[in-house]
């Protein structure tokens, strides 16, 4: 049974399996390894579609950044025909494929208010916005680590009375920069690939580069820097794999130091262990900052009036800025009475264990290993909770098939 809650009515409604959070990949990928042993569950989604930060919060020209047998859900495949690197619009259609082939129906337009576990009942209680309250034994989380935009306060920026501001979720193309002088704040993947498109389109980008980092060629002679790393990491210890990368960067790039790009004093792969810091895959940036058309400026000390002044004491006028400065996770916002997450939204059990919280609440794409380790949490959460599924069905042979119940009350 299924209808649409509107203002007069409260719904109540007890679900059958599950209750996912998040139609991303992450919540897709939970659902079809559920389905595919046989167990529910319903996907509640605050947006209108699947996939709703890649369709709306990506600029135009994104690619996957590592070939998409790495980036692959659970039990299905990319297209043969796909190219290495997937585009967006072509990771989008393979989400919907994906959805389609396992009978995914989220239900769009719920924004979760609050979740909590309720203990006299053994069930997590779910309210959205609409005046809706899922009830169910299992509570997963895949809003993901990127749920919204991260902007930092910097001093003066209601100052700026230049063009526009924008976060990199905003911004789709280079055309509405044309000829502008862009400030960009934040040197990851983001912010490396929109310079690079904002000198496709003859504007000239100022990229600022705070931290230490470390860029990779996204390819070693024709092959994957990520697939290589992985594969040597099967047989070498990793401080010898982050040496053999550093010195094909430096083969590529030469000394990056001299570019303004500092590398940390930790090799790549084990950075990103640690801290979950990703390496910039680079896809023709490098070339643009040796030849000048991307200026690397340190951090910004204070937004003016016309532009920002550095830490170093420079100061430069700018049409526009764009702080591509990441995302976080949105958990803290409505997960109440749980201690599993920091105050940043975070697991705070660390990878590989991850994934499991206790009491039923269970969690996906929160690894800071993109697509391969949200794959990995989906398959574990499935087979979890279909032998926890397995156990109820066999004592309550009776059990509705209905994916949900819905008690309606005034």
């Amino acid at each position: 049974m299924d209808s649409h809650s509107c203002h007069q009515t409260k719904q109540i409604i007890l679900v059958h399996g599950p209750i996912i959070i998040g139609a991303g990949p992450s919540g897709l990928a939970t659902s079809a390894c559920l389905s595919s042993r046989g167990v529910p569950s319903l996907i509640l989604e605050r947006s209108d579609s699947i996939a709703s930060l890649w369709k709306s919060k990506t600029y135009d020209r994104l690619k996957l950044h590592l070939p998409k047998h790495y980036c692959r859900l659970p039990l299905l495949d990319f297209p043969e025909n796909f190219p290495k690197y997937p585009s967006k619009n072509e990771f989008l259609d393979y989400l919907e494929s994906y959805a389609s082939h396992f009978g995914i129906v989220p239900r769009f337009n719920e924004n979760v208010q609050n979740a909590s576990y309720d203990s006299s009942s053994g069930l997590w209680r779910v309210k959205t916005l609409s005046g809706a309250e899922y009830l169910s034994k299992w509570l997963v989380v895949a809003s993901g680590e990127n749920a919204d935009a991260y902007a930092p306060e910097v001093p003066g920026i209601v100052k700026f009375s230049g063009g526009r501001i924008i976060h990199a979720s905003e911004y789709k193309s280079g055309e509405e920069f044309r000829q502008q002088k862009v400030l960009v704040v934040g040197c990851g993947n983001s912010g490396m690939e929109i310079s690079l498109d904002l000198v496709r389109h003859n504007a000239s980008p100022h990229l600022v580069v705070r931290n230490t980092v470390h860029v990779l060629p996204r390819e070693i002679l024709g092959l994957s820097t990520f697939g290589i790393g992985m594969t040597l990491l099967k047989c070498l210890p990793l401080r010898f794999v982050d040496k053999f990368l550093l010195l094909m960067a430096n083969l590529s790039f030469g000394n990056t130091d001299r570019l303004g790009l500092r590398r940390p004093k930790t090799g790549p792969l084990e950075l990103k262990n640690v801290t979950g810091k990703t390496p910039v895959l680079d896809v023709g940036a490098m070339t643009l900052i040796r030849s000048g058309k991307i200026q690397i400026m340190e951090g910004v000390k204070e937004i003016t009036k016309k532009g920002a002044k550095f830490m170093d004491g420079q100061e430069k006028e700018f049409d526009s800025i764009i702080f591509a400065t990441g995302y976080k996770s949105n958990v803290p916002t409505w997960l109440q009475g749980s201690d599993f997450f920091t105050k940043e939204g975070m697991p705070k059990t660390p990878f590989p264990n991850s994934w499991r919280g206790g009491k039923g609440l269970y969690t996906v794409g929160f690894t800071r290993r993109g697509l391969l380790g949200t794959a990995s949490d989906a398959v574990k959460i499935a087979g979890e909770i279909a032998d926890q599924w397995r156990d109820i069905k066999g004592a309550t042979k009776n059990l509705c098939s209905s994916r949900f119940v819905i008690i309606s009350k005034s």
